[in-house]
């Protein structure tokens, strides 16, 4: 299977807590089609189950569950998602794993590499810059905010080896970072569906 960049569909990254998830939620309540993380939910589901994969017991198996994620994550929107030049929003890509990898000072097996080189997204990925005020820990949030913002260097420096170009979001609002990718990608003064 060959996969073509897709530029319809947009990835908006960053540390955690910066509010990404919160963005995409904006964009979906905006009828955007969005694809969500699968971090905090992996975590939720091994946590229930009594998993290894979580990444204070095991960050390669952790990485391994996301990379399948972001892939079905793809492979679905792709088949099923939103139809012509409508963009697809995702909470985070396959470079995400890349970076977090490279954070945990893990090799980057070849087949990450080949999935990060065959299934594409935008050129431009949007990128929510380590927000200390809004940082938040939880029970799936364990890292602490020094570690938040070396998740957002790891984020940008993978995105931008792979070929893409990181756009920074604002500190604001959501609904002004939600207008701010909205401009950036063509589909601000368009109505959603």
């Amino acid at each position: 299977m060959s996969v073509q960049p897709q530029s319809r569909f947009v990835v908006v990254t960053g540390g955690p807590g910066a509010g990404k998830t919160t963005l995409i939620e904006q964009l979906r309540r905006e009828r955007f089609a969005c694809a969500p993380e699968g971090g905090r939910a992996i975590i939720q589901d091994q946590v229930a189950i009594g998993g290894e994969a979580l990444p204070w017991r095991d960050a390669g198996l952790f990485a391994e569950l996301m990379l399948g994620w972001d892939l079905r994550s793809y492979r679905h929107t792709t088949e099923y998602g939103a139809a012509g030049n409508t963009p697809v929003f995702f909470d985070r890509g396959v470079v995400d794993v890349i970076g977090y990898l490279r954070l945990m000072r893990l090799p980057v097996p070849p087949h990450l590499h080949a999935a990060a080189q065959r299934f594409r997204y935008d050129r431009r990925v949007f990128v929510a810059p380590h927000w200390p005020e809004i940082y938040r820990r939880d029970d799936d949030r364990r890292q602490t905010p020094e570690e938040a913002e070396r998740t957002f260097h790891a984020c940008v420096a993978a995105y931008t080896d792979y070929g893409y170009e990181p756009v920074l979001l604002p500190r604001a609002g959501v609904a002004e970072r939600a207008r701010f990718v909205l401009d950036a990608i063509g589909h601000g003064t368009q109505k959603t569906r």
